[in-house]
C-alpha cells in the first residue's frame, strides 16, 4: 500500500494479536503510532490521565479478561511514568506490552531532550523482553515476540521505537534475504501436566494426611469444581491467597477466608492445625502465616516451576494447570471416611463468621469502615466486577465483602500500589460495559490519583450498556494502614504530620464531573447510599466518613507480637488513640485474648 509505514503495520499487528483497545497518553515521540491508531480506527485508543493509570489499565484489562494488556507512551517522562503499572504486570505475572516512542535515531546519544536510554530503564520490569527498534525490517519481529514472551512468561514487555522508524516506509513482508527475519503473530496455550508417577507421589501424600489444608492463589482460576471436590474427598480445609479470593464462593462451609496478616481467625486455625498442605496456584507471600516448616508435609501445583517449594518446603512439586493437574489427582484420591477434621475447620468458620459480623456491628465515629464494605455483600449484583485499592480498604474487603460467584474481583497485590482502583474499574467497564463495576478505595488512593481517573468515568460513560460505575471511598482523613503498621511494627506513634490527609469533598467533586454524588455518615445512610447507587441511572461517588480508629488486627497473634501497637497508641495523647485501644482491646477480646491493661 503506497503510504503505509511502520506506524501502520505496528496497528495492523496490534490487530493480529487480537488486541481490542490500546491504554495511553500521546506525545511527540509516540505520534507516528497515534496517527496511525486514527487511520486504522481499531484498536481503540484509550486516553488515560496519566500514563501510570494507563499502565494500570492494561494491567486491569489482562487481570479482567485473560488476554494481554497494552499501553503506550511517548519517551522521557512519559516512559517513566509507566513503570509502576508495568511492575505490578510483573509482581502480579500479567501479560502486558508497553510500546514507548524515543527520539530521533541520529539524536542517540547527545544528551537531547527527553533522552532517556529507555532499554536500561525498563531492563528491570520487563526482564523478560525489552528491545529498541533499529530498523524498519526488526519491527513486526520485536512486536511478536513481545506478545509471545509476555504470554508466555505472564509477565510485561516493552519494545521502543524511535519516531524515524515510526515513519519510516513499512517493509516489504515477502522480502527473503540474510538478515532478515520474517515472522508471524499468534500464540496458542498447551495442556500441561504432571508425569503418572508424580500424581501418584502426590496423591499418597494427601491420602495420608489427617488435617489436609489447601491454600489457592490466583493460579487456581477455572478449577472450582475440582477444588471442592477433592476438599469433600480429603475432608480438607480450603483458604485463599488475596489474589484467590475470588476463585471459590467463600460461602461454602469449609472455606475459611483470605489467608495472612490481612486474612480471617479461621484461616490462622487451618494453617496452624493441619498436618498436610496442598498449594495450588499461589505465590502468597506471607510466609509467617503458613504451617511451621515440618508441621506440614506439603504437595505443590504451579505451572511456573520457578515458584514450585519457594514459600514452603514441598515434598511433591507439581508442573501443570491446575484444572488439569486437579482431575488427575481426582482419579487417584479415594474419599475419607472420618470427617473430625472438617468439622473442626467448619466450627472454625462459623465462628469467624460471627466474630466479623460483630466487627462489623461495632459503633464507630462515625462509621464503621467494616461496616461499609460488609453492607455491599447482600447488594452486590451477581454480574458485578470489582476493583480494590491499596490501603486498610483491602482488609475490610478480605475480610468482609462475599462475592457471589462468577464475580471477578482485582487489586495490586503483590506490588500493593497505591492508585490502582480506577484504572482497574476502567478497563473492566470497558471490556464489559454490559456489567456494573464496584471501585472500592481509600481517600489515600482517591487523592494520590482516583480524582483524576474519574474525569475519565465522567468522559466515557454515556457509551457504557449498563452506565453504574460505583465508587465507594472510605474516607477517614487518614493513611490509615501506614498508621496502624507504624503502630504494630516499630512500636511508634501515629506522626499526624505524615499520615492526616485533607478532607476532601469526594462527592461534591463527582457532582463538578456530573456524576452523582453522595456523602454517608451514619450506618442508615451507607445502607441507603449502597442502594441509591446501584440503581443509579449514572456513575456515583459515595463519600463514607469513617473512623481511623478500627484497627488492622493481624488474626490470632500472641499478645507479645501486639504489645507493639499498645506502646503505640500509648504514646499517642490524643482521644483517637484511647478510642483505637478501646477498639484493640474489643476486638482482642473477642478472638478470645485478655491482653493485660
Amino acid at each position: 500500500m503506497a503510504g503505509r509505514t511502520v506506524s501502520d503495520l505496528v496497528v495492523e499487528r496490534f490487530a493480529a494479536w487480537g488486541v481490542e483497545r490500546v491504554f495511553g497518553y500521546s506525545g511527540d515521540g509516540i505520534n507516528g503510532v497515534i496517527g496511525a491508531l486514527r487511520r486504522a480506527g481499531a484498536p481503540q485508543f484509550v486516553q488515560a490521565r496519566h500514563e501510570e493509570a494507563a499502565a494500570f489499565m492494561a494491567v486491569g484489562h489482562a487481570k479482567y479478561t485473560g488476554q494481554v494488556g497494552v499501553c503506550l507512551s511517548t519517551q522521557g517522562p512519559g516512559a517513566v511514568h509507566l513503570l509502576n503499572g508495568l511492575y505490578d504486570a510483573k509482581l502480579d505475572s500479567k501479560p502486558v506490552v508497553a510500546v514507548v516512542g524515543q527520539q530521533l535515531s541520529s539524536v542517540l546519544g547527545s544528551a537531547y531532550q527527553q533522552e532517556i536510554d529507555l532499554v536500561r530503564l525498563f531492563g528491570d520490569v520487563c526482564a523478560q523482553f525489552v528491545q529498541a527498534a533499529h530498523s524498519p525490517e526488526q519491527v513486526p519481529m520485536l512486536l511478536d515476540r513481545a506478545f509471545r514472551t509476555a504470554l508466555a512468561t505472564r509477565s510485561p514487555t516493552c519494545v521502543v521505537l524511535p519516531h524515524d522508524i515510526q515513519t519510516a516506509a513499512a517493509p516489504d513482508p515477502h522480502e527473503h534475504e540474510h538478515g532478515v527475519l520474517v515472522t508471524s503473530p499468534g500464540l496458542r496455550p498447551a495442556r500441561v501436566v504432571p508425569y503418572d508417577e508424580d500424581i501418584e507421589a502426590a496423591a499418597e501424600v494427601l491420602q495420608a494426611g489427617e488435617r489436609v489444608a489447601i491454600l489457592l492463589g490466583q493460579g487456581a482460576y477455572g478449577a472450582a469444581e475440582e477444588i471442592t471436590e477433592l476438599a469433600d474427598r480429603l475432608g480438607a480445609g480450603v483458604a485463599a491467597s488475596l489474589l484467590g479470593k475470588p476463585v471459590l464462593d467463600e460461602g461454602l462451609p469449609f472455606h475459611t477466608g483470605v489467608m495472612g496478616h490481612l486474612g480471617t481467625t479461621a484461616s490462622a486455625e487451618l494453617m496452624r492445625g493441619c498436618d498436610t498442605l496442598l498449594l495450588v496456584g499461589t505465590n502468597d507471600p506471607w510466609t509467617e502465616f503458613y504451617p511451621a516448616p515440618g508441621q506440614a508435609r506439603a504437595v505443590q501445583i504451579d505451572l511456573d516451576g520457578r515458584r514450585l517449594g519457594v514459600r514452603y518446603p514441598v515434598e511433591v512439586p507439581l508442573l501443570g494447570d491446575a484444572g488439569e493437574t486437579l482431575r488427575r489427582l481426582l482419579s487417584a484420591v479415594k474419599p475419607r471416611e472420618n470427617r473430625a477434621w472438617r468439622e473442626q475447620v467448619e466450627g472454625w468458620v462459623r465462628r469467624w463468621h460471627q466474630i466479623a459480623e460483630d466487627r462489623a456491628a461495632a459503633p464507630a465515629d462515625p462509621v464503621n469502615p467494616q461496616f461499609a464494605v460488609r453492607a455491599l455483600s447482600a447488594r452486590l449484583p451477581a454480574d458485578a466486577q470489582v476493583a480494590v485499592d491499596v490501603g486498610s480498604v483491602v482488609y475490610w474487603y478480605a475480610r468482609h465483602l462475599r462475592l457471589p460467584r462468577g464475580v471477578p474481583a482485582h487489586l495490586s497485590s503483590t506490588l500493593a500500589s497505591m492508585g490502582c482502583a480506577l484504572p482497574y474499574g476502567l478497563a473492566a467497564k470497558l471490556a464489559h460495559d454490559d456489567r456494573p463495576v464496584i471501585a472500592l478505595a481509600g481517600d489515600g488512593a482517591m487523592q494520590m490519583n482516583g480524582l483524576a481517573e474519574l474525569i475519565t468515568v465522567a468522559a466515557r460513560w454515556r457509551d457504557w450498556a449498563d452506565p453504574r460505575f460505583v465508587v465507594c471511598v472510605l474516607n477517614n482523613r487518614d493513611l490509615a494502614e501506614v498508621s496502624w503498621e507504624q503502630r504494630e511494627t516499630e512500636g511508634e506513634p501515629r506522626f499526624v504530620t505524615s499520615q492526616e490527609l485533607p478532607d476532601v469533598p469526594f462527592a461534591r467533586w463527582a457532582e463538578a464531573l456530573g456524576l452523582v454524588g453522595i456523602r454517608a455518615e451514619t450506618p442508615g445512610e451507607v445502607e441507603a447510599a449502597w442502594d441509591a447507587a446501584l440503581s443509579a441511572d449514572r456513575p456515583v461517588v459515595i463519600d463514607v466518613v469513617t473512623d481511623p480508629a478500627i484497627p488492622l488486627l493481624p488474626p490470632l497473634q500472641p499478645y507479645e507480637k501486639v504489645k507493639p501497637m499498645y506502646a503505640g497508641l500509648a504514646a499517642e495523647d490524643t482521644e483517637l488513640a484511647r478510642r483505637a485501644e478501646a477498639h484493640l482491646r474489643r476486638e482482642r477480646a473477642g478472638e478470645g485474648f485478655d491482653d493485660p491493661a
